[in-house]
């Protein structure tokens, strides 16, 4: 028999959460379970039967490099096809990120990804809160951290990633202020891009002197 896939886990205990089977019916990159379960209703009834899919893509981490100095940040771009099977433009401007390694830091993670998909080094990383993307169908939760470092000059930003892993990455660099006004108009249509943007616009004010001296 072959063993559990190490990301497939058990469903943790909850008071109230009977798990009547759990099967792991895909065992890929990113295992998919079938749980059947039952739960004890907020009026205190049993509820009914459910079967629910499982996606566990785990723990990830996605990073918004920002240059205090001249107050620009870097956003990439690359292609996506689960988006253009969902109707948006396919090449997605986002927040350097990725998912974690086994037993890995989340700091150490996020200056990982921000090497790989951007070639940028940072000095300081603030976090910025911890988000599940998709508890519907998926464990994927995300940390989110704000990067001090040094952006290069406009022309110089490049293309990066794994070539392994055949990533294409475009780089960007644009002020603070216009990556802000993107979530006003929708431009950042990627969820961990938005919340990225919207946790610095807060902090950017407060950080914007501390970050400098």
């Amino acid at each position: 028999m072959n063993a559990r896939p190490p990301k497939a886990k058990p469903i943790p205990a909850h008071p109230g959460l009977t798990v009547l089977s759990d099967e792991v019916v895909w065992d890929g990159r990113f295992p998919l379970q079938r749980i059947r379960f039952r739960r004890t209703r907020f009026d205190g009834a049993e509820g009914g039967l459910q079967t629910w899919e499982l996606w566990r893509r785990g723990p990830a981490v996605a990073v918004l490099p920002w240059d205090p100095w001249s107050d620009r940040v870097a956003l990439i771009e690359q292609f996506r096809l689960p988006a253009l099977a969902a109707g948006f433009a396919p090449v997605m401007v986002e927040c350097p990120a990725g998912l974690m390694e086994e037993h890995e830091d989340p700091a150490e993670a996020a200056r990982r990804e921000l090497a790989e998909e951007t070639g940028l080094v940072a000095d300081r990383l603030l976090p910025m809160g911890r988000y599940i993307l998709n508890q519907g169908g998926s464990d994927e939760n995300i940390t989110l951290f704000l990067a001090r470092t040094r952006l290069p000059e406009p022309g110089h930003a490049g293309t990066h990633g794994l070539d392994h892993e055949h990533e294409d990455i475009r780089l960007m660099v644009l002020d603070a202020a216009e990556a802000i006004a993107m979530l006003d108009d929708n431009r950042m249509a990627n969820a961990t891009g938005a919340l990225c943007l919207a946790g610095f616009a807060r902090r950017r004010a407060g950080l914007l002197n501390d970050w400098t001296t």
